[in-house]
């Protein structure tokens, strides 16, 4: 292994310890007479890392269980009047009440190439990630952070047309790396350019500090940029910036599982041939496991899938919801790379996944400084299990297939 990199290890170990449009969802004994090829999958697998006795083992406080007590109330919290205590992205109390008077802080993370961005750093620490289609076949991460902090994020990677008005729903701080010159006057321009964190120039090796709030990671080689989430909140107070407790009413959690799901273990997200993942259902933990592909794939070549870790802790992301939103995609410009603009305002069709079932919904978004709600199509709000979400961002003309009973697929698709 890089000596470089082992050494950094090390530091880092000690400094942590301190295309048919509007597809319907299936009866539950309709399965499609014509399935897709069965994705290869092997969830006991792990991804290769270093051989422990090579290399220590990060010491990265591990994210605490999202598990709720017993004693969770009957009725749930939310959609409006949260406890002090509870944080309005998970449902869940969290040991220090002071972490939710500050905004969110949203990190633009990118997982591609497949051979050197991944592992990732951090995404097991966040409340909520935002999934979408980005250009030429690959998606990236819009995470925000609220709850907890996380030491480093990333690999961070430039800002697209999404991350604005994701950043104006959530009311947060956005650390990013820089953008196309139009998407970043953009952002600069909006009413929360004074909230963004970026890549400025030249920065220092990490860890992240106060005053240095975004690293580097090896900066002679991969050179990735990464961030710490505290760092970046007291280095917005020194800069002056409004870093307080925002209004983000609109979910809606609730410990009892919805009787209308359709039985949903496994749900493949197709976006190309070289970017899909996999969810796994551990009926064990309650959670989502996600598995990432392995390869770029050729004609008639089913896709392979490896195990998502957090580098930080060595474990693989687990979820405990997953959503899919069906919004219209558009380009805003096809070269000489793709600009693509998502309208989040409106209302649309919406899948959702908690406790290894599916539910068909539907997502409603009137006003863009607001929290993105889901209803069954009665108007009843959608119970969140509570814990932590994972939005895919599908196009319009998507579709969605059963090829098993408790297996799903969704291809995406825009025009």
């Amino acid at each position: 292994m890089n000596f470089k990199r082992w050494m950094f290890t090390i530091l880092l170990g000690l400094w942590l310890a301190a295309c048919s449009a509007d597809p319907q969802l299936p009866d539950s004994g309709q399965v499609d007479e014509n399935p897709l090829p069965t994705s290869t999958y092997t969830p006991e697998s792990s991804a290769t890392l270093p051989d422990p006795s090579e290399t220590p083992t990060p010491t990265a406080t591990q994210a605490p269980s999202p598990t709720p007590t017993l004693s969770y109330p009957l009725e749930g919290y939310g959609p409006v009047n949260f406890p002090d205590n509870v944080n309005p992205l998970t449902g869940l109390e969290v040991p220090d009440p002071e972490v939710l008077q500050r905004r969110p802080l949203a990190v633009k993370v990118n997982i591609v190439p497949r051979d050197n961005y991944r592992p990732p750093w951090g995404l097991s620490f966040a409340d909520i990630i935002y999934e979408y289609y980005q250009n030429n076949g690959m998606t990236r991460f819009h995470t925000i952070f609220l709850s907890q902090d996380a030491p480093l994020v990333g690999p961070i990677r430039s800002a697209r047309m999404p991350d604005g008005p994701l950043v104006r729903m959530y009311k947060s701080i956005f650390a990013y790396s820089g953008a196309d010159g139009n998407i970043d006057i953009t952002l600069r321009n909006s009413n929360f350019g004074d909230r963004l964190a970026r890549d400025r120039g030249p920065t220092t090796e990490c860890p992240a500090t106060i005053a240095v709030p975004l690293c580097r990671y090896d900066p002679t080689g991969n050179n990735f940029l990464l961030a710490g989430t505290r760092e970046v909140h007291e280095n917005m107070v020194n800069r002056g910036v409004d870093d307080v407790a925002q209004d983000l009413d609109g979910m809606f959690f609730q410990m009892q599982t919805p009787d209308s799901g359709l039985t949903a273990e496994t749900v493949i997200m197709r976006f190309s041939r070289g970017s899909y993942n996999l969810w796994e259902y551990d009926p064990e933990t309650g959670r989502y496991l996600r598995f990432q592909d392995s390869v770029s794939l050729t004609d008639g070549q089913e896709e392979e899938f490896e195990p998502l870790l957090d580098r930080l802790t060595d474990e693989q992301l687990a979820f405990d919801n997953l959503v899919v939103l069906y919004i219209p995609h558009e380009y805003l410009r096809r070269e000489p790379s793709e600009i693509i603009t998502i309208d989040l305002i409106g209302e649309g069709k919406a899948y959702a996944f908690r406790d290894g079932l599916i539910y068909e919904l539907v997502w409603k978004h009137p006003i863009m400084d607001s929290i993105m709600i889901l209803e069954f199509e009665n108007g009843d709000p959608y119970p969140f299990k509570p814990g932590t979400t994972w939005f895919h961002v599908f196009g319009m003309y998507s579709d969605l297939t059963q090829l098993e009973e408790a297996t799903w697929k969704f291809r995406f698709g825009f025009p």
